[in-house]
């Protein structure tokens, strides 16, 4: 009995903290309130700007980095599945990681157009531009801009095909 009083007690406890840290993303960055937090462990973080459009929703674990001075968009009807990362700011590999001090960065604003279906597991770098109505398959690092209507995957991600479309 004390068992279950004290899981029950618990898991209220956790479900309103989760229930408060997703609120608060609301607050500090541009939402749709039709937007959801699909799972546990959801974090944006940043200075930037982050703009979700209607109907969309994240996975568990997944987490957004708007850098100061940059911007993630991402459109109306997207599907971002479990597990996905999307950053503005990462390290330029391009040089010398012995010298700490002077370590240099590369950034960009990362643009996600409408109905889009990130699979689980994917990365995406600063500064990239994913089509509409396209696909990123899971497992998936997209290092280039994605076209519209496009199905890529793989590491780094290259296009796979088009999507077969009929009217």
């Amino acid at each position: 009995m004390f068992k279950k009083i004290l899981f029950d007690l618990i898991s209220y406890f956790l479900t309103f903290h989760k229930k408060y840290i997703y609120n608060s993303f609301f607050n500090l960055y541009e939402i749709d309130r039709t937007f959801r937090f699909n799972g546990d462990g959801i974090i944006f973080y940043g200075k930037g700007k982050i703009k979700i459009g209607k109907n969309s929703y994240v996975g568990s674990y997944s987490s957004i980095q708007a850098f100061d001075g940059c911007k993630v968009s991402i459109g109306s009807n997207c599907r971002i599945s479990h597990n996905v990362k999307i950053y503005t700011q990462s390290a330029e590999p391009d040089q010398d990681f012995s010298d700490s001090k002077n370590l240099k960065a590369k950034m960009g604003d990362v643009w996600i157009g409408d109905n889009v279906w990130i699979g689980a597991n994917v990365f995406i770098n600063p500064g990239i531009k994913i089509g509409h109505n396209s696909i990123i398959g899971a497992n998936s690092v997209v290092t280039k801009d994605v076209e519209d209507f496009s199905i890529v995957g793989g590491v780094p991600a290259k296009l796979i095909r088009y999507k077969l479309i009929n009217d």
